[in-house]
């Protein structure tokens, strides 16, 4: 079985694109979407028409969640215009996203961690910028969970570990947003230094998942251009950099 893993779109559908033709020439049996697709100024509604057009699994992640609060004006603003851009049909297909799924027998699948689509699983923060977490960090955070193959997203760091159970633990990184800062639970900053889209192909070999994390360079002119265009700014210099400033 091998299988692309995908996360953190944030409405980038040629980031998207780009990473959908890197995976489909290097071959995968199925594709599986961690969530967090819509969310910010890009192309939402494009990207929503795009992913529910798939045969993949796709789950909900926090920014799904948030989207279909009732309380737009309580959004922040890359929820607030992706929400304006869907329509019901949109919508529709958001609620029918889960925020966790077991897959095949041995792999599960989450946004954040198995219990919270806001927690950081393999990366803490320390200060205003995230660490690789600890051993300790990733067994709380794991709790019960037994799967061989435990993928999840949320961060936009890329990471490959395995746990002392030989668990393989995957983030696959973001394919539309490779950077950005955020308020919860205090002001921090997530870099990853190049404004190539991130995926992740895992694979089971003689009964063992391994993987390996892919940067896949593509034109984000367009797309910083709109972002600076609907007064994004900051989103423009991650598009371009893999920087905030």
């Amino acid at each position: 079985m091998r299988l692309a893993l995908i996360s953190d779109i944030h409405g980038n559908l040629p980031a998207l694109e780009a990473v959908v033709h890197d995976f489909s020439r290097r071959g995968v049996d199925a594709v599986i979407n961690l969530g967090d697709s819509l969310s910010g100024p890009l192309l939402p509604l494009e990207t929503a028409q795009y992913l529910m057009a798939q045969n993949w699994l796709q789950l909900a992640g926090n920014h799904e969640r948030q989207l279909l609060s009732a309380q737009t004006e309580a959004m922040g603003l890359s929820d607030r215009y992706a929400r304006a851009q869907l329509t019901r049909t949109e919508l529709q297909w958001i609620t029918s996203l889960k925020p966790t799924a077991h897959y095949a027998a041995d792999i599960f699948l989450c946004h954040g961690t198995p219990a919270s689509d806001t927690e950081y699983f393999l990366d803490s923060l320390m200060d205003d910028r995230l660490r690789m977490a600890t051993p300790v960090e990733i067994e709380q955070r794991r709790g019960s969970m037994d799967s061989a193959l435990i993928a999840c997203g949320h961060t936009h760091i890329p990471r490959l570990m395995r746990t002392a159970q030989g668990q393989l633990l995957v983030n696959p990184g973001s394919v539309g947003l490779p950077a950005y800062d955020d308020i919860h639970p205090h002001f921090h900053v997530v870099e990853t230094g190049s404004p190539d889209a991130r995926y992740a192909i895992v694979e089971r070999i003689n009964g063992v998942w391994q993987g390996m994390l892919l940067a896949v360079p593509y034109d984000y002119r367009p797309m910083a251009q709109l972002a600076a265009e609907r007064g994004r700014a900051e989103w423009a210099c991650a598009l371009s950099s893999g920087y905030l400033k």
